[in-house]
């Protein structure tokens, strides 16, 4: 049992919890109000850095949640890597209840990574998309070699942003690629010539919820994976 809560937890989390549950010990040797009030802060420490395994369908031509949360915003806005093309953009507000483990969308190569330095205002204002902290992939997708671009955004309380794609990389929809400490958000930039499925106010399930379809076939019949 115990071994499956710690598969169940991301990596980046086990420092953070250790140095918890050993403040909970000092502080139970203090006193038991003290000690009750890091041991809250443990159990809520490897809540936040849950990493459950998700039923991701199969298939090159979907795309998919690279996170839990609730869309704010689906607009047309221009490419954040090319100003004279138009894209979509979905952005997903992810509070600090919500799995914060990132997955790749679409199966395909990683063409390109970057890291952008900003501010930490609020990940649920719109100005944040552009403005914070932020770590970009570029994935080239298997289907029609689409151009896929991936922000995780930090928040006003985010301040670490984990991202272990790199280029060259090979990777399939649903594989966990990163993760942003506490309240954030990620945008998700797609061609205009694709089907969306996703709408505002959705709620989404990181590896699970699909987002739109590169091909116009949503009524294909769909097999899963458990990642």
């Amino acid at each position: 049992m115990l071994c499956n809560l710690i598969h169940n937890i991301h990596k980046e989390g086990y420092i953070i919890i250790m140095i918890s549950f050993l403040l909970s010990c000092i502080g139970f040797a203090i006193s038991c109000s003290l000690g009750i009030i890091f041991l809250v802060a443990s159990l809520l420490c490897i809540y936040f850095f849950r990493d459950p395994i998700r039923i991701v369908p199969e298939g090159d031509h979907l795309i998919i949640s690279p996170a839990d949360g609730i869309i704010l915003n689906i607009e047309q806005v221009n490419s954040p890597i090319d100003n004279s093309t138009q894209v979509l953009c979905i952005s997903i507000f992810l509070n600090v209840l919500n799995v914060h483990v990132n997955r790749i969308p679409v199966s395909g190569t990683i063409k390109a990574t970057e890291y952008i330095p900003g501010r930490f205002i609020s990940a649920s204002l719109n100005k944040s998309s552009e403005l914070n902290e932020r770590q970009r992939i570029v994935i080239e997708s298997n289907v029609n070699h689409h151009t896929i671009i991936v922000d995780q955004i930090a928040g006003l309380i985010a301040r670490r942003i984990v991202c272990n794609a790199y280029e060259g990389q090979n990777v399939n929809s649903g594989e966990r690629f990163g993760i942003i400490r506490f309240g954030s958000r990620v945008n998700i930039y797609l061609p205009l010539n694709i089907h969306i499925s996703a709408f505002k106010g959705q709620t989404v399930i990181g590896g699970e919820t699909i987002l739109a379809y590169l091909e116009d076939y949503p009524h294909k019949q769909l097999t899963a994976k458990f990642i």
